[in-house]
């Protein structure tokens, strides 16, 4: 693909500015043909997200294809905040890397999957898709006050059983060393899930990472927009604002408390999660006479 001018680029945290995180699909039609539209103006779109290869996969790229991406473009995913990275094309999903550096012990993943199956199977399930993290997520069938006075009892058991094997790991205000002394691992709540990682993944990780990707095909425009709806995203954004460029963060839960940033922080009005995410890529669309 020739050297053009791409006016945009585009980090995209997946679950609620393009996934709902009610269906944890793509519930609104505009989202794919605009991301689909922007994609043919030759805008790097990254998805970096906490979702596995595999839920992209079905989620996003799928609908995409469907839809009828562009010959030329690009775009990439980076999922597990980091650990797992594929370019996407017309024909769908390219190679999976995975990082297994950064892997939790398997004995370990054994052993939480099993905690959900005895104990919180009626409120949760094990995401047996992620390669390289652990997540345990919020059942779709399971209303969402329920789901959360379920969370605490699970995060502390699962705090247990890493501790239990030797591992260094941060829950909250709350840090177990290793025999070492090093904390690699986190347990990270969410409002729909736990995840527990290697503290070495988040979302700049993820920026980073997707920059490399697309400076490989050509030059990258100097505006970006980071989009996302926990406070976690911004990383991405800092990362962006670190290297120089012209970035605002999309903040599409701002709720939860908007961060003091030397970038704007945008807001689209009332709307929230997939709707604010909708509305703002329409915005580009129509700012980009894409139409």
């Amino acid at each position: 693909m020739p050297d053009i001018h791409s006016p945009l680029g585009l980090l995209l945290d997946v679950d609620g500015p393009i996934a709902s995180p009610v269906t944890r699909t793509i519930a609104t039609p505009s989202i794919v043909s605009d991301l689909i539209l922007l994609a043919g103006a030759n805008v790097p779109i990254a998805f970096i997200t906490g979702r596995s290869a595999d839920f992209i996969r079905d989620e996003v790229i799928a609908p995409l294809v469907s839809a009828g991406l562009p010959a030329d473009l690009r775009m990439y995913g980076v999922c597990e905040k980091g650990a797992v990275w594929f370019p996407i094309s017309p024909a769908g999903m390219g190679e999976v890397v995975i990082d297994d550096s950064v892997a939790l012990p398997q004995a370990v993943v054994d052993e939480v999957r099993q905690l959900v199956v005895d104990r919180f199977s009626d409120t949760m399930f094990f995401d047996a898709t992620k390669q390289a993290m652990i997540s345990v997520e919020q059942r779709t069938d399971v209303d969402h006050a329920t789901y959360v006075a379920a969370q605490p009892d699970f995060n502390e058991a699962a705090f247990a059983i890493v501790t239990r094997h030797g591992l260094g790991v941060r829950y909250g205000d709350r840090e177990h060393p290793d025999a070492d002394g090093s904390v690699p691992f986190r347990l990270d709540p969410t409002i729909i899930s736990t995840d527990i990682e290697s503290v070495t993944l988040d979302k700049d990780h993820g920026a980073r990472r997707a920059l490399e990707f697309f400076a490989e095909s050509g030059s990258l425009p100097e505006v970006w927009r980071s989009v996302g709806d926990s406070r976690s995203d911004y990383l991405m954004a800092d990362h962006l604002h670190a290297a120089g460029y012209d970035v605002a963060h999309v903040d599409v839960r701002p709720a939860d408390g908007i961060l003091d940033r030397p970038y704007p922080v945008i807001v689209m009005g009332e709307q929230i999660h997939d709707e604010a995410g909708a509305a703002f890529l329409d915005y580009w669309v129509e700012k980009l006479q894409l139409h």
